[in-house]
C-alpha cells in the first residue's frame, strides 16, 4: 500500500503546531508497519536543507504566478521519509513564518501558495514519478484541502483514494471568490455543494467535500464538529458526511518525549522509580527563580497563550491556589492581553510566579518532567499533545472536558481512584470558578502522597504512543480501497 501525505508542516523541519508533529510521527508510525509512506512538502528553507541529493520530476517555468518551479523526489533527513518537495523559491522562500510574516500578517498570495503544493500532489496522484502512483492521498488542514477538489473535479479517472484529515476546523483556508481563476477551480465549483463558505472560497470546505474519508484527531472532536458550537459553520456538512467522518486519537512520539533517556533533563525516571523526577522539579525551579520547595505543588503550562485555550481563566482562577502556597510557571506567547496579565502576575508574586513568553524546546520537556500539574484547560481541544506527554512524564493534567482531552485523561473521581483507572483532574465549565475548583481538587490530590503517587505511575503507563492509530489509519486505508474496488 503506497500513500502520499499532502502537509504544510512536519517536524522536525517546519512547525507551528500540532499538524507537524502529527505528520513526523504519524507517517514513521506507518512506515514501521510496512505502509510505503511518502510525503509532500513546500521548499522551505530548512526542507531543501533537509532534501539532500533528489531527482526532477517536473519543472515549470511560472508555476501558479511564483515563477520557477520544480517537483523534486528523494530523502528527507531527518527524519528519513521518503519524500517530494515543490521547490518554488518565489511562494516559499521569505522571512517571517509558513503562512505569515513577521507581523504576523498572512501572506497575500497564501491562496497562490497552497494551491499550488494541492497541484503538485495531485500531479503525483497520477503518476508523475513512474512506478510510484499512489494507492491513498491523504491532505491535511486547510493548506492542502483543494488536492481532492482537484481530483474530483480536473482530474480523470482512475485516481487513488483520499482521505482528509481535520487538525483544526477554526482555521478554515478562506478567500475571496475572485481567486477561483487563480486557484485554478472551474466556475462550478463556487457552489453550495462545492467550495463556497458563506460567500467566501474555503480550501477546508474543498477538502471535507471532496474527500472519500474524513478523519479528526479525536472521537469526541468528531461528535464535537457535527455541532454549531464547534462545527465553525461547517456542521451541516459534516452532520451530512458522518458515515465518513472518523476520529482518530493522537498519539506523540515516544522516541522524542521518554522521561527514561531524554537529553533535556538533569535526571531521567520511570514509573517505576520516580526519584529522578523531584531533581527535575529542583532544576525547574532554580532555572525559573522560583524558590526551590521540594513540597510546594508546581503548576505547570506549555501552551499557545490564547481565549480559546481557556488561559484567560487563569490569571484569576489561579490566585486561591497561589494563597495555599502553590506555585505556577507559564511558558507560551500568545495574545497581547493575556501576555500582560500573566506578566502581571508574575509581578506581583516573585518567587511564586515565573512566565516565560517565547518558546524554548528543552526547557518545555524540562516542564513537564519537574512539574507535579500540567495545566490545559481549553474551551477548544481537538486533539491535544501537552497532556499526553504530561501523561508521559508522570505529571498530572488538569483538563477541561472537550475534544481529545475527554478521550485521552479519566477524571480522579473516587470509584476511578478505587480501580485504578484515574490519570487526571478533569473539569466541565470554561470558568473561572470551574478552574480554580479543579486546581483546588488537584491540590488536595497532592496533599495525598500515595494517592497522587498512584495517579502519577497510571498516567505514565497509558499507551500515549502511535502504535494504535497508525493501526487505524492502516485500516482505513484498507477497508476505503477495499471499498473502491468493488
Amino acid at each position: 500500500m503506497r500513500v502520499l501525505h499532502v502537509l504544510s508542516e512536519l517536524y522536525p523541519l517546519i512547525k507551528t503546531g500540532g499538524l507537524a508533529d502529527v505528520g513526523g510521527a504519524l507517517t514513521l508510525a506507518l512506515q514501521e508497519r510496512g505502509v510505503d509512506v511518502h510525503v509532500l512538502l513546500p521548499g522551505y528553507p530548512a526542507v531543501m536543507r533537509a532534501l539532500g541529493a533528489s531527482r526532477v520530476l517536473f519543472e515549470d517555468s511560472n508555476f501558479f504566478g511564483g515563477g520557477p518551479a520544480r517537483i523534486l523526489c528523494g530523502e528527507l533527513v531527518p527524519p528519513h521519509l521518503p519524500a517530494c518537495v515543490l521547490d518554488c523559491p518565489g511562494l516559499f522562500t521569505r522571512g517571517g513564518g509558513p503562512y505569515a510574516d513577521e507581523n504576523g500578517h498572512d501572506w497575500p498570495d497564501n491562496h497562490r501558495r497552497f494551491a499550488a503544493l494541492a497541484w503538485a500532489g495531485s500531479l503525483l496522484a497520477h503518476g508523475l514519478d513512474r512506478g510510484a502512483r499512489p494507492d491513498v492521498v491523504h491532505t491535511h488542514d486547510w493548506q492542502a484541502g483543494l488536492l481532492p477538489a482537484y481530483e474530483r473535479l480536473r482530474q480523470p479517472e482512475p485516481r487513488p483514494a483520499l482521505v482528509h484529515t481535520i487538525h483544526n476546523l477554526a482555521y478554515t483556508g478562506s478567500f475571496d471568490p475572485s481567486v477561483l481563476t487563480e486557484v485554478a477551480l472551474p466556475g462550478e465549483a463556487y457552489a453550495l455543494e462545492g467550495v463556497e463558505f458563506y460567500g467566501r472560497l474555503s480550501f477546508m470546505k474543498a477538502g471535507l467535500q471532496y474527500a472519500d474519508r474524513i478523519t479528526t484527531v479525536s472521537r469526541t472532536y468528531a461528535r464535537e464538529i457535527q455541532t454549531a458550537t464547534h462545527g465553525c459553520g461547517f456542521e451541516g456538512l459534516l452532520r451530512a458526511r458522518g458515515a465518513d467522518l472518523r476520529g482518530i486519537v493522537n498519539g506523540i512520539d515516544e522516541r522524542e518525549w521518554d522521561p527514561r533517556r531524554d537529553p533535556h533533563l538533569p535526571a531521567t525516571y520511570d514509573a517505576e522509580d520516580l526519584s529522578g523526577k523531584a531533581a527535575c522539579k529542583a532544576a525547574l525551579q532554580a532555572r525559573m527563580r522560583l524558590k526551590v520547595q521540594p513540597d510546594a505543588p508546581l503548576l505547570g503550562v506549555v501552551s499557545r497563550l490564547a481565549w480559546l485555550k481557556g488561559l484567560d481563566l487563569l490569571p484569576e482562577a489561579v490566585r486561591p491556589a497561589l494563597a495555599s502556597g502553590a506555585q505556577l510557571l507559564v511558558l507560551g506567547t500568545g495574545e497581547p492581553a493575556l501576555e500582560g496579565a500573566l506578566r502581571e502576575l508574575a509581578a506581583a508574586h516573585p518567587g511564586q510566579v515565573a512566565v516565560r513568553i517565547g518558546f524554548d524546546e528543552a526547557l518545555a520537556h524540562l516542564i513537564q518532567a519537574g512539574s507535579d500539574a500540567l495545566l490545559v484547560p481549553s474551551r477548544v481541544e481537538p486533539c491535544g499533545l501537552t497532556q499526553l506527554y504530561a501523561l508521559r512524564y508522570g505529571t498530572l493534567p488538569v483538563v477541561r472536558r472537550t475534544g481529545g482531552l475527554a478521550d485521552t485523561v479519566v477524571d480522579a473521581t473516587p470509584a476511578a481512584i478505587a480501580n485504578g483507572s484515574a490519570t487526571g483532574v478533569v473539569f466541565d465549565e470554561p470558568s473561572v470558578a470551574g478552574l480554580s475548583d479543579a486546581l483546588t481538587r488537584t491540590l488536595a490530590l497532592y496533599a495525598q502522597p500515595t494517592v497522587f503517587r498512584a495517579l502519577l505511575t497510571n498516567g505514565m503507563r497509558q499507551p500515549v504512543g502511535w502504535d494504535a492509530a497508525a493501526a487505524e489509519y492502516e485500516a482505513l486505508y484498507g477497508e476505503l480501497l477495499a471499498t473502491r474496488a468493488r
